[in-house]
């Protein structure tokens, strides 16, 4: 629905961006406040989970939210650069190399070797993203909007392993609706000015992408790294590119190329295959 919303909303990707997360924080909040109420009389147990020697100090949470919230802003930003320019299934295929990017970032981390399965799949990708290029020159517009889905990619990737290390014991409702609040903040500055602009119809596909898009997906996708890998949370939202380029095939017309096709193919199959593998021994 994203990559769709973003072809339906007639605006830049900066308000596009801003305004998903102002619409994630307005539904977001007062659940949150609904929620803290509802656990009212368990508020001694909630108080020594706090005082918990691995609760992080209030100073660095906020750090954490802001570096998480910014890394998804760019995210965003780069996403929609990347639909607006080379289209749905270009943008798509470009966000999916995240798993690629999963693998090599908690490698960087760990300094651990990288299993064989996870080289199978880092390098099929690689092969896929190589078939879907359009061109070498980033002059070219279909190129330049791939390289920003790349860059959403590695931008998503760098936020889930941050949120599956670093936030994974914080309330996830807490998480998203800090993020956004953070996303809101850094763009506000950008996507005000050009609010005025914005038709009636805009305002609406807005508030679905806020709503159903941002506030409830990306809530699910946090608590999801309560209990999953991050690289098996990947693998659900590695079948993105398959449901978008379905939906833009029947919404807008927008035939992928024959050399898309196979690149989707190759990426999608690495990751669902070596995850599916995973989990089966």
């Amino acid at each position: 629905m994203t990559g769709i919303l973003g072809t339906l909303i007639d605006a830049n990707s900066d308000v596009i961006t801003f305004g998903r997360a102002l619409f994630a924080v307005l539904v977001l909040t007062p659940i949150l406040a609904w929620s803290a109420q509802q656990k009212q009389p368990h508020q001694a147990t909630q108080s020594s989970q706090a005082n918990a020697p691995d609760a992080p100090a209030h100073t660095h949470l906020n750090l954490r939210y802001l570096a998480s919230g910014v890394l998804l802003a760019i995210h965003w930003v780069t996403f929609f650069v990347s639909v607006k320019t080379a289209g749905v299934a270009i943008a798509t295929l470009g966000f999916s190399s995240f798993a690629a990017f999963i693998t090599l970032i908690e490698w960087f981390i760990e300094r651990r070797s990288i299993s064989r399965s996870d080289w199978i799949r880092t390098i099929a990708v690689t092969v896929g993203l190589l078939l879907i290029t359009p061109t070498l020159e980033l002059a070219d517009q279909a190129t330049y909007g791939f390289a920003m889905g790349l860059f959403s990619g590695l931008s998503f990737a760098g936020m889930a392993v941050f949120n599956s290390r670093l936030l994974a014991n914080i309330n996830p409702i807490r998480v998203a609706r800090n993020q956004n609040v953070v996303v809101a903040l850094v763009m506000a500055v950008l996507a005000i000015p050009l609010l005025p602009q914005l038709s009636l119809t805009s305002w609406w596909w807005l508030a679905v992408l806020g709503v159903f898009c941002t506030g409830l997906s990306h809530s699910l996708f946090v608590s999801s790294l309560k209990r999953l890998k991050v690289n098996i949370a990947g693998l659900v939202i590695a079948l993105e590119p398959v449901y978008a380029i379905a939906a833009a095939w029947l919404l807008f017309t927008e035939v992928p190329a024959l050399r898309t096709i196979l690149g989707g193919l190759i990426i999608v199959g690495a990751i669902v295959g070596v995850n599916y593998a995973k989990g089966k021994n």
